[in-house]
């Protein structure tokens, strides 16, 4: 059910990088800087020339032999070996994976693998059959990584850790690396007994033999490939804090913190549960058995974060809170919920930028949030390379890092988008309910992955309105509104006043966003009055009569809509000057219409008289009395109203409309309620 915003009808007319660490001061400038500046460069055989996918991965099942990559002269090659678990999809009778020739060696393959080929960075395994749909098979790869430098898996000085992001994980295991395609993981790893390492999950065992130590570390939560993780060093420091779960207070969630001689991560481990807790109450209970994290133990990362699943990655000695709050944000949105493809990373880095301004407000207050929010948009305004947030030719080839984490779009507009729909949802309250649905739908989204499309319709369905005109307006398009907007007070001359707006939009590209706009006026008796428009077309005109004298006109009031530039003006409106409004024209006495048409399929009209300035509800019930929407709520001026009510998500039946009025001045209350039919 979709009920339209209300607007009186007395007159309504539409016209047709070199950076120090500390200059950075945000989590996401850490974060987009790093992955920015990321080495990693795309190799042949990604698109448009990738293999067509025609299975599910399952699970990765990894043994791998790093001891001497912890010894000098601290060689980056290893051996391992995987075994890949997946569901057919499509008959076969081979799979491909992506593995890059100059970071992997392929040995053999084994098990449902009974030969292969490897040019090109893509892996070619031939199976022993053909396997038909919703079979499951298993191949073993005997691999080898070769002692080069390919910014995925980096070693040196007694430290070991990889980094994947976008598409480095085929960098140092056989895989389908794209976000997609997520899978359970289960490593082990040899190294030497002076060594912690960490990894995806929980720590299931360890087992010393001699001076060696075998770590086996196993995620029960499917992964993608880019946020699967190695960290380890000799003498690597390691405290461990626990977090009590909400749902069961008496299980408690272990959060580990590795780092380095002479770093000092208390002030996180002080704050840490305080952030499970406020996130959780936010997003839905943190999702995973684990979570963690690392200061890097290797030269190689030296800025930012990286949010790999229950272990983040961080730069050395760089326990900020701005830093954490953004990565850990990701363990909802990035991790939990994972990108369908690249070019719906906004959902990603949009969600963890904004959980920094949440966490402020959490620490200080509104203004401290909406502080971060007004920084985040003027990053954007100043920096607006001119593309959109979404564009669907990432989907299928994977842009430079430079475009894909770019920190303007990516992060600040991503973060002012959410702000955006907090604002037009009316609340608080309502905007977490949304992203709570949709956080915690475990049929769609819930560790599985979410296109923008997927979250436009999550978003609409949990709100009960539609918000699809929102994300394709304002995320698959790029910029932003330019406003030259009018206003113009007018004496009737009759003890009434006019005041016209007009909504004018100046850019080209696009030449129109569609936006509910606040609108603010001052009288010189009474009350402000505050309302929202919806703005559905440029060059939209609103003319409003009132019995008092307006004094001031204010755009935008709170500053809630941060995509924007421009200014409101006194200037002309057509149509505000020379309407003689009668005193007929304004109601005497409270009046319901009846709807119309009625029966009616999908839409209906109900009107309305306000004789006087009241606070006015409208609801709809269904016939056994249950609440079906509370369509109005909110200080309406005396005028005549027209209702658009939309049935489209009800059945056919009778249905009853409500409309309760309290009147400002002298009290009084009117109520009444007429019977409604929808047919289909």
């Amino acid at each position: 059910m979709t009920p339209k915003l209300f607007i009186p009808i007395i007159l309504l007319l539409t016209a047709s990088f070199s950076f120090s660490q500390g200059s950075f001061q945000k989590g996401s400038d850490y974060c987009s800087h790093k992955k920015m500046n990321s080495p990693h460069q795309f190799v042949l055989g990604d698109s448009p020339n990738s293999p067509k996918h025609k299975f599910d991965v399952l699970d990765y099942k990894l043994n791998l032999d790093i001891y001497n990559c912890f010894l000098s002269p601290y060689p980056r090659s290893f051996t391992g070996t995987i075994i890949v678990k997946f569901r057919i999809d499509t008959a076969l009778s081979q799979i491909t994976l992506n593995a890059v020739n100059t970071s992997l060696q392929i040995n053999s393959v084994g098990m449902s693998g009974v030969s292969f080929t490897h040019t090109s960075n893509i892996l070619t395994i031939n199976l022993d059959r053909t396997y038909n749909p919703n079979e499951i098979a298993q191949v073993l790869i005997n691999y080898q990584h070769l002692n080069v430098s390919d910014q995925a898996f980096y070693a040196s000085n007694g430290g070991v850790f990889t980094d994947a992001e976008p598409e480095g994980a085929r960098k140092w295991f056989p895989c389908w690396d794209k976000p997609s395609d997520k899978a359970t993981i289960d490593i082990t790893v040899k190294v030497p007994l002076s060594v912690k390492i960490g990894s995806n999950g929980r720590l299931n065992d360890s087992l010393i033999i001699g001076d060696t130590i075998y770590y086996h570390w196993i995620s029960r939560d499917p992964i993608t490939t880019y946020l699967t993780v190695l960290t380890g060093k000799v003498n690597y420091n390691l405290n461990i804090v626990y977090w009590q779960k909400i749902s069961n207070p008496s299980e408690y969630i272990p959060i580990r913190f590795y780092f380095n001689s002479g770093e000092n991560p208390t002030s996180i481990q002080n704050i840490i549960g305080n952030m499970t807790t406020h996130f959780s109450q936010k997003y839905g209970e943190y999702p995973f058995e684990k979570n963690g994290f690392t200061t890097a133990p290797a030269s190689g990362f030296t800025w930012g974060g990286m949010e790999n699943q229950t272990l983040t990655t961080l730069c050395a000695n760089c326990w900020s809170a701005n830093l954490v709050s953004h990565e850990f944000a990701h363990m909802w949105f990035g991790d939990m919920i994972s990108p369908a493809t690249w070019a719906d990373i906004w959902l990603n880095e949009g969600f963890a930028t904004y959980s920094e301004a949440i966490w402020y407000e959490y620490t200080g207050g509104y203004s401290s949030y909406k502080s971060d929010i007004n920084s985040d948009a003027s990053g954007y305004l100043s920096g607006n390379p001119g593309w959109p947030m979404y564009n669907p030719e990432w989907a299928i080839n994977t842009p430079p890092n430079g475009t894909l984490f770019n920190t303007a779009i990516t992060y600040n507009k991503g973060a002012c988008i959410l702000h955006q729909l907090r604002y037009m949802v009316g609340d608080s309250a309502t905007f977490f309910n949304i992203i709570r649905a949709y956080a915690t739908d475990t049929a769609n989204f819930k560790y599985k992955s979410s296109a923008t499309d997927d979250f436009a319709a999550k978003i609409s369905q949990a709100y009960g309105q539609d918000l699809t005109w929102y994300i394709n307006g304002w995320v698959k398009q790029p910029n932003h509104p330019v406003y030259a907007n009018y206003y113009q007070f007018n004496n009737n001359g009759n003890g009434t006043w006019n005041v016209g707006f007009q909504a004018r939009q100046t850019q080209s590209n696009p030449p129109f966003f569609r936006m509910i706009l606040p609108i603010r006026i001052t009288f010189a008796t009474g009350a402000d009055s505050v309302f929202r428009v919806d703005n559905t077309s440029n060059n939209q005109i609103w003319i409003w009569t009132f019995n008092r004298q307006p004094l001031t006109f204010t755009f935008d009031p709170n500053a809630d809509i941060v995509l924007k530039q421009g200014n409101t003006t006194a200037g002309t409106v057509p149509g505000t000057v020379g309407i003689t409004v009668n005193n007929s024209e304004i109601p005497k006495v409270f009046a319901l219409g009846q709807n119309y048409p009625n029966p009616f399929n999908p839409v209906t009209l109900i009107n309305f008289d306000i004789p006087k300035r009241s606070n006015v509800q409208l609801k709809v019930f269904d016939v056994t009395g249950r609440l079906i929407q509370v369509v109005l709520n909110e200080m309406s001026e005396a005028g005549k109203y027209t209702a658009e009510f939309d049935a489209t998500n009800l059945s056919s039946g009778i249905y009853y409309y409500e409309i309760t009025a309290k009147a400002e001045e002298g009290g009084g209350i009117f109520n009444e309620v007429k019977k409604m039919v929808v047919v289909k």
